[in-house]
């Protein structure tokens, strides 16, 4: 194991949260230490996917330790460099929305805000149905600021949903490598 620290957070995409729970899987088996982080939505909302307290749990199992899920509890990432690396997986459009304006009022997006303070990298890992519509002009300011990396990303049924983008999750541990070593996972597009 890679002795790193790794937060790594989950937004309100939630048909594809059975797939970051993959991913924050292998990223456990790959670093020392991940932190888990959720948004209110998340932490607060039973879907049809499966009740939010069950996916709590579930990530408290695999990190070994309590969920970050209150601003309060995520703004010390900064002060305190808690945080090699943080992962937000999935990234729906709403927060890199947020990210790419500055919008801190959530404990994601703080967590964020409170990590690039210190000059370390963030992986944006995103799942939106508008990607090539609304969310495209965040994700390119996003591509262009420092200490941000992406999770190649592509469309992930252009036949059914012609503007929707999703990261392969997958390629989660690998991507968080390449942006400790300051580099960019390539090919970005997938």
């Amino acid at each position: 194991m890679e002795d790193y620290r790794v937060g790594f957070a989950f937004c309100g995409s939630f048909c594809t949260l059975s797939n970051a729970i993959d991913a924050l899987e292998k990223t456990a088996a790959r670093y020392t230490h991940v932190i888990p982080i959720v948004s209110e939505t998340v932490a607060a909302t039973d879907t049809r996917f499966g009740p939010a307290h069950e996916f709590m749990r579930e990530m408290e199992r695999i990190c070994g330790r309590r969920v970050i899920a209150a601003i309060r509890d995520a703004e010390p990432i900064g002060p305190k460099g808690l945080l090699d690396a943080l992962v937000i997986c999935p990234c729906t459009g709403n927060t890199l929305a947020k990210l790419a304006h500055g919008v801190t009022d959530t404990a994601v997006t703080m967590a964020a805000k409170a990590h690039l303070r210190n000059g370390r990298p963030l992986i944006l890992a995103p799942a939106t149905n508008d990607g090539l519509a609304g969310s495209a002009p965040n994700i390119g300011a996003l591509l262009g600021r420092k200490h941000v990396y992406f999770v190649p990303f592509g469309q992930d049924d252009p036949a059914g949903k012609p503007t929707s983008l999703a990261a392969d999750f997958s390629l989660v541990p690998e991507a968080v490598a390449a942006a400790l070593r300051g580099e960019q996972l390539q090919p970005v597009l997938i």
